[in-house]
């Protein structure tokens, strides 16, 4: 694919981290990551289909929804984390670079950032992107639902890692509301929204929000129901019911001691090894279409903590 036709904010900068050599064997990330402008590298090994990434640098949704912003730093910050762990992945990872939402123009930013994941999906690349708050999850949305796979009948499944439903109704969207925005959309195009949340946090959902849930048909399970087999249950159901699935994830899933840099920290929170076992679960299921990282806020975070988790996962995924 021609990625220098996308139109992005920023082009990708050059990556960096730990150098212990330039073999094979010494890969990492940084050294693996190809953006537009770089050769493109052999591909013989890779026996997987090729990723994008793109960066989507916003915290307008986070301070609509009256969130602590700071999560437009989120893409550099996650892709600092992800430089030096070693790739062990199969695939071309090429980075295209960021949208940047411009003041309060969030649903301009979120439009343009469809418009090239489209382009990209359509193009045969699994796609992926670095939030960003939540608000990112609309605009990964809007990418997956233009694609010739959704126009021909693929049916699609959104699958959410989060503790909160964000089906919240109000004047304006925000990091709060994609998912009803979601449902909408699809009901203008005559479908209707599959979407599966896993992590809800019943104290941090009101009861208007499980009402709209339930009206939806929404399926969910509690913080406090996610065992381990438990939560592989209910997403092996979930990934019977779909051919191509949209994973996102808001990092605010996960406890506050593992995920301090997120704008609402959970006090109970998914352990770190059931959601990093969703992830592997819903790579290996051969049915991931677009994933998404949302919500860190690298004004707090603590040592680099949830950038480092956020970094990981992605690498889960792109194995």
């Amino acid at each position: 694919m021609d990625f220098t036709s996308l139109t992005v904010d920023t082009a990708p900068s050059p990556w960096s981290g730990r150098n212990d050599g330039d073999g094979p064997a010494h890969r990492r990330w940084w050294q693996s990551v190809a953006t537009p402008r770089t050769a493109v590298r052999d591909s013989s090994a890779e026996s997987a289909g090729p990723a994008a990434l793109l960066g989507f640098c916003s915290h307008e949704g986070v301070r609509r929804n009256k969130g602590r912003v700071g999560a437009a730093a989120a893409p550099a910050a996650i892709r600092a984390a992800l430089g030096s762990l070693a790739f062990h992945g199969s695939r071309a990872v090429t980075d295209v670079g960021d949208v940047v939402v411009a003041g309060e123009d969030l649903e301009d930013g979120q439009a343009r950032a469809g418009r090239a994941l489209t382009s990209m999906l359509d193009a045969g690349q699994l796609t992926f992107v670095l939030g960003g708050g939540h608000e990112t999850a609309f605009a990964s949305y809007l990418g997956v639902a233009g694609t010739a796979a959704v126009a021909n009948g693929a049916r699609l499944g959104v699958l959410n890692l989060d503790a909160h439903f964000d089906l919240r109704e109000a004047p304006v969207p925000s990091s709060g509301t994609p998912f009803l925005q979601m449902a909408r959309a699809e009901a203008a195009a005559g479908r209707e929204l599959n979407y599966a949340v896993v992590g809800i946090s019943e104290p941090n959902n009101t009861r208007v929000l499980f009402d709209t849930a339930h009206e939806l048909d929404v399926k969910y399970l509690l913080d406090e129901d996610c065992t381990a087999e438990r939560t592989a249950a209910f997403v092996s159901a979930f990934l019977e019911t779909v051919d191509i699935v949209y994973l996102t994830i808001d990092l605010d899933v996960l406890p506050a001691a593992v995920a301090p840099g997120v704008s609402a920290p959970a006090a109970y929170g998914v352990p770190l090894p059931v959601i990093a076992s969703v992830c592997r679960q819903v790579a290996a299921g051969g049915k991931l279409f677009h994933f998404d990282v949302a919500e860190l806020n690298p004004e707090f975070d603590i040592d680099n903590r949830t950038a480092r988790v956020a970094a990981r996962l992605v690498d889960t995924l792109l194995r």
